[in-house]
């Protein structure tokens, strides 16, 4: 009987589209006039039976008798099924599923890295460490693997287990092995974690005349998107607006991404209104959406210029795959992480939730991002023990409410590259336009 109940149950379940047939099937068994499960569903309702007696069977013969609930066995079961469709679907408990809204908040306690597991059988890689967080004063970089947490090998884990481990309250510890992505060297990291506030735009200034020449070159740095950055990032361009700016760095190095919706809207500050900023298409129709550039303010009388790397993802790849594809900004840098599928978050009737994958970004000119990256138009390279003596320095930087954009003896070569883009289409725009506008109107 057991079984037969956990049976209909999950058939239920699986034939929820039907919302009247499964308030008739629960519990009404082969009756006259019932419908056959069969019936409704196919060759699915074999699994949904050997699911059933693979419960039953462990319920039964399960020698931790505490561990069987349905509960525990069920969501074991929807953990297993989003984890085997790619390393991006997860089926999250209700706690976690807190700490993901808290995510998008922009608040919450852990150790600040955003990761990426490949598989269910692989290690987990570190895409970046935010900036002025535990885990980046740990050392802890983009391109890293985490091989073990608290003892525990990563790659006997799940997705949600990994973030389990990373996550915590603040002043509580976690212990990781690491290897480093530099030296391939295996190190044993001991971290506190705290309270990880994310404060998206960081560092808007005019850049001092050693780096920007004689123009009046404005920086502003995206650490995420989340939704405060909309707010902030207008802010910030309208200081430095305010300032006389004549060129402007968007640098998103190491900005793992964030919300879809926020990404879009730094992007459309640049873009006319009505142009396609990113595309998604997914399974069906109803998973396929254009998100075009709204009526506001636009920034068209200076040029742009986005700083990307390797650690640049998601959010960051549309923003620089959709001024590219524009022509409305020079992209400066490394080729892009290549994270561009969408996934959407539906909670459940108990507080759990799915994220599930349910699409794919594409540029302007119709070009996926996933797995392939955004190709900068000027490559730029820099050396790891470079780029991590400039983060530690614009960290410290930040701490002391200013200072040198670069420290002593150390080059921002893919700065310098942007600065050198934007002063070249700076003088094409004072000598080569207003000839070639005399021309077209004289014709």
């Amino acid at each position: 009987m057991k079984r037969r109940a956990i049976e209909w149950v999950l058939v239920a379940l699986l034939a929820g589209n039907l919302a009247v047939g499964t308030r008739m099937l629960v519990g009404q068994g082969h009756g006259q006039g019932a419908p056959q499960a069969e019936d409704l569903l196919g060759d699915g309702y074999s699994y949904m039976r050997l699911l059933a007696d693979v419960m039953v069977t462990v319920q039964q013969h399960y020698v931790d008798e505490v561990k069987t609930r349905d509960k525990d066995l069920i969501y074991g079961a929807l953990k297993g099924m989003l984890s085997a469709l790619d390393p991006h679907s997860q089926f999250m408990e209700p706690d976690l599923f807190e700490e993901m809204k808290e995510d998008a908040e922009g608040r919450f306690g852990g150790i600040g890295i955003s990761i990426h597991k490949p598989g269910q059988t692989e290690w987990v890689s570190i895409i970046t460490a935010m900036e002025g967080t535990p885990g980046d004063r740990a050392g802890l970089r983009g391109g890293d693997k985490i091989i073990k947490i608290d003892g525990r090998a990563t790659q006997a884990m799940s997705m949600e287990e990994v973030l389990k481990g990373l996550r915590g309250d603040p002043g509580t510890e976690v212990d990781l092995t690491v290897l480093k992505g530099v030296t391939g060297k295996m190190d044993e990291v001991h971290i506190v974690r705290d309270f990880i506030t994310i404060q998206s735009v960081k560092d808007s200034r005019m850049l001092e005349e050693e780096i920007g020449g004689g123009d009046k070159v404005g920086y502003i740095r995206v650490l995420n998107f989340n939704e405060q950055t909309g707010e902030e990032f207008e802010k910030a361009l309208a200081k430095l607006e305010a300032e006389g700016m004549q060129a402007l760095v968007i640098d998103l190095r190491r900005n793992p991404g964030g919300l879809l919706d926020a990404a879009a809207r730094v992007a459309g500050k640049f873009i006319p209104p009505g142009e396609v900023i990113v595309s998604t298409i997914g399974r069906g129709d109803q998973q396929g959406t254009v998100i075009r550039s709204v009526a506001e303010r636009k920034r068209f009388d200076y040029p742009v210029a986005v700083l990307v790397n390797g650690a640049s993802a998601s959010g960051a790849e549309i923003v620089a795959g959709a001024l590219k594809d524009l022509r409305r900004a020079i992209i400066v840098g490394e080729t892009t992480f290549g994270k561009g599928s969408v996934q959407s978050v539906l909670k459940n009737f108990d507080g759990s939730g799915v994220r599930l994958t349910t699409a794919k970004y594409y540029t302007p000119s119709n070009r996926t991002i996933h797995e392939v990256g955004v190709e900068p138009n000027v490559p730029a390279s820099m050396e790891p023990e470079v780029a991590a003596a400039l983060a530690r320095h614009r960290l410290q930087a930040a701490i002391d409410g200013g200072g040198r954009m670069e420290p002593e003896g150390v080059s921002d070569v893919q700065l310098r590259r942007a600065v050198d883009a934007l002063r070249a289409v700076r003088i094409y725009n004072r000598r080569v336009m207003p000839e070639v506008m005399a021309r077209t109107a004289a014709r």
